[in-house]
């Protein structure tokens, strides 16, 4: 059963300046703040990265966190202390029981696969059914609410694990879908569904990421952790992770302090 809507703080009026605004200075937000922007944050390198893109670019972050029925709590205290580094406007965090429906291994139904070759056709059982159709209608009745025009979303088509609800097609489609329905979009909105990682490598995001100041200590990827929220180093997640800071020749934080292996 939906819990109530959490709200997690207001932004840069209540912590200190971090992350981009600290770099840009007085807590202020690096260049025009143009419009709000609803931003799905789940607390991974991906999801971190575009919201620090649009912020960058001058979106005032509103930051959308959904707990899904995940068997873990790692990625919601990681989508905090990134909502903290970025100094969103506000965070919200709703609760949504997919777990209930079953069909993937993020919600309980099964083993996470490990060491499964990264170039595989088949869509693995990490898949979660509708997920993003499911996270992106609860950010577009945010955004409409709050007089938002865009969502963020750090969706990936190239270092994935080959889901659906990552590609092009769909985020234009569901980009259609807002227009029809919503009263906003009948009124002559526009919904824009900004993908800024869209085409870009693991390698290229974390670089990105890098230039931008981003600490992805912050971070969490992994699907399956171990005790303590250390990576498990072997599932997809962890794996395309790991090829992306070795290609892009930076150590990740997350398994410094592993004392060698993947990363």
């Amino acid at each position: 059963m939906a819990q109530a809507p959490e709200l997690v703080g207001q932004g840069p009026n209540t912590e200190p300046a971090t992350g981009l605004a600290a770099l840009a200075g007085g807590g202020a937000m690096p260049g025009p703040v143009s419009a709000p922007a609803v931003v799905l944050l789940s607390g991974g390198l991906d999801s971190f990265t575009a919201a620090a893109v649009a912020q960058a670019e001058g979106a005032a972050l509103h930051a959308l966190t959904v707990r899904y029925g995940q068997v873990h709590g790692c990625e919601i205290e990681a989508a905090r202390r990134v909502a903290r580094a970025l100094g969103v406007v506000e965070h919200l965090e709703l609760d949504i029981d997919l777990a209930a429906m079953g069909g993937s291994s993020l919600t309980g139904g099964g083993a996470v696969p490990k060491d499964r070759p990264l170039d595989a056709d088949a869509i693995p059982s990490t898949y979660v059914p509708a997920r993003n159709t499911v996270l992106l209608s609860l950010a577009l009745a945010w955004a409409e609410a709050i007089g938002a025009r865009e969502i963020v979303i750090g969706v990936n088509a190239l270092d994935y694990s080959g889901y659906p609800d990552c590609r092009p097609e769909y985020l234009e489609a569901f980009e259609r879908l807002a227009a029809l329905a919503t009263r906003a979009g009948v009124e002559g909105a526009r919904f824009r569904v900004r993908r800024p990682l869209i085409a870009m490598t693991k390698a290229d995001i974390i670089r990105r990421g890098g230039a931008l100041g981003l600490d992805y200590g912050l971070t969490h990827s992994c699907y399956d952790p171990r005790p303590g929220g250390r990576p498990c180093l072997r599932c997809d997640s962890c794996r395309l992770r790991a090829r992306g800071f070795a290609e892009a020749g930076v150590r990740d934080p997350l398994v410094a302090e592993e004392g060698g292996g993947e990363g």
